[in-house]
């Protein structure tokens, strides 16, 4: 504690002043996450009172008994959109964690005439929001007839060229000494792969896996457009559904304490990859 209070006196004038600023910058930061969980605990009448209410004065948990146990009683369950919504999550991660980081390892270490011409299209291919490629995502995949399908959730993300631009970025500074020291020690492709790129990845690996779980436990559009089967819609696509039409009112409690559900997990993934996250961006360059 002495140690402590020493090194707070020790800060001059403008360094106490600076870190004053960043605290009310971090609070007022906070600000919409204490919303996020206080608006899943107001009761109706506070949802819809004017002035509107910041802070909740009256919390409950009517909003999650609604939408566990009353949305249970409908044809598709709450259940069933989460169960959905994990198994496409962990799937999507597991694939493109593996698509980019081979490919990564590929384009880092490997010399082949096309090499230039591939980076340019990965390059090429960010310039592209999602919108752009929804018709042409639709048309392959009903031409692969895998519509109602997890599979047809998960083949949109696979190729990813966000991941494999960082994880080639995180790639390129483990030395190429090193990896020649193994092949003369007769390690193989695979073996220098597992044993040595993936453990000296991992920031990278652990950025990639927020990225993408981040885009695919939030994404409804692969519900909308490919899945037309109710029992293979995922979470974000029932959130909408709660506020719509009819249950544009009635809808809102619910609405609210799911949203506070997709919130939660994306927060604590952040939280505990945090570290993770600034390294990659250290290695990779991204200002």
């Amino acid at each position: 504690m002495n140690a402590l209070m020493t090194q707070v006196r020790r800060l001059t004038l403008f360094e106490t002043l600076l870190l004053a600023g960043l605290l009310l910058l971090a609070a007022f930061l906070a600000l919409p996450i204490v919303f996020i969980v206080n608006h899943a605990f107001k009761p109706y009448n506070e949802m819809f009172q004017f002035p509107p209410t910041f802070l909740v004065r009256e919390p409950t948990l009517s909003n999650f008994y609604d939408l566990f146990l009353r949305s249970s009683a409908s044809i598709v369950p709450f259940s069933r959109y989460l169960f959905n919504s994990l198994i496409v999550s962990a799937a999507t991660l597991a694939a493109v964690i593996v698509s980019s980081s081979m490919a990564a390892y590929v384009l880092s270490k490997y010399r082949f005439s096309l090499k230039k011409a591939v980076m340019a299209m990965i390059m090429l291919s960010l310039m592209f929001a999602p919108e752009t490629v929804a018709i042409p995502r639709y048309l392959i995949i009903s031409w692969l007839n895998i519509n109602n399908t997890y599979f047809g959730h998960v083949l949109p993300f696979i190729a990813s060229p966000v991941a494999v631009f960082l994880m080639k970025q995180f790639v390129d500074q483990i030395p190429n000494e090193l990896v020649e020291a193994a092949k003369v020690e007769g390690a193989s492709e695979v073996r220098i792969f597992l044993r040595i790129v993936m453990p000296l990845a991992m920031p990278a690996l652990a950025t990639i896996a927020i990225i993408t779980f981040q885009s695919v436990w939030s994404d409804g559009q692969s519900s909308t457009l490919f899945m037309q089967d109710e029992t293979m819609k995922t979470l974000p696509y029932y959130i909408m559904t709660l506020t719509s039409g009819v249950n544009a009112v009635a809808g809102q409690g619910m609405a609210a304490a799911a949203g506070l559900l997709m919130f939660l997990p994306n927060l604590v993934i952040f939280l505990f990859a945090q570290k993770r996250i600034m390294e990659t961006m250290v290695h990779s360059g991204v200002k």
